[in-house]
């Protein structure tokens, strides 16, 4: 079994059961057929995590979180990010369902912060040996002030999009689920996404921006969150 710090966080139940993969299947095909960049109107009793998760499985996609809900193509823009991979000038997405939903609903301006976010799955030969783990963490004394927004994820093909290589951490090999396309990307579909249906939204967590070094060092290396 692999253990990690605290910090890195798993969502309860990750398992689909088979009436919510037909009722993910119609309601996806249903949209997409529809027109570009359609509105998918979400009326399951499933969350969207799950839903999100399953298309970016089954339907070779990767997502997108944002607070524009009016993007109709999205051109590479250059990141800030301490990898190289992140570094890049890139249009960037997810090939999981609940990382991009982080970015749908953080708002950065009402709010200015940093923020330290991770997803990465242990792999073995290419193959998954566990669920996702995900880290989520914003500059200290934001929390408090509920920095939260409607946004929506959008669904984007992932022909032009390269993952990030993997890397070896704590002696395995952790696949990390970002991806990047170095062309302008057109979304097929959006899924409007609020506060509530973020499934980590109680375990976010605060850093000092002063010693964002050692947040950086810790995450990387499976240490413990600087105190």
């Amino acid at each position: 079994m692999i253990k990690l710090p605290e910090y890195w966080l798993q969502c309860p139940d990750e398992t689909i059961n088979q009436k919510d993969q037909a009722a993910f299947e119609q309601l996806y095909l249903n949209t997409v057929n529809q027109n570009d960049c359609a509105k998918i109107q979400y009326d399951l009793a499933a969350p969207k995590w799950k839903f999100l998760n399953y298309i970016v499985e089954k339907h070779n996609l990767v997502l997108h979180g944002s607070g524009n809900p009016d993007i109709t193509l999205f051109e590479p823009r250059k990141a800030e990010d301490i990898s190289e991979f992140g570094d890049q000038k890139a249009v960037f997405a997810a090939a999981d369902g609940v990382w991009p939903m982080f970015f749908a609903i953080i708002d950065r301006e009402k709010h200015p912060m940093t923020v330290n976010n991770a997803c990465i799955q242990f792999v073995e030969d290419d193959t998954p040996i566990s669920d996702s783990f995900y880290l989520f963490s914003i500059s200290q004394g934001v929390l408090q002030k509920k920095p939260w927004r409607k946004g929506v994820v959008y669904l984007l093909p992932s022909e032009t999009f390269t993952e990030q290589p993997t890397m070896e951490f704590k002696g395995h090999t952790v696949r990390i689920k970002q991806q990047a396309s170095l062309v302008p990307v057109k979304p097929i579909a959006q899924l409007e996404i609020a506060a509530e249906d973020f499934p980590l939204l109680s375990k976010v967590r605060e850093h000092d921006d002063t010693r964002m070094e050692h947040y950086a060092r810790a995450m990387q290396t499976g240490g413990a969150w600087p105190d």
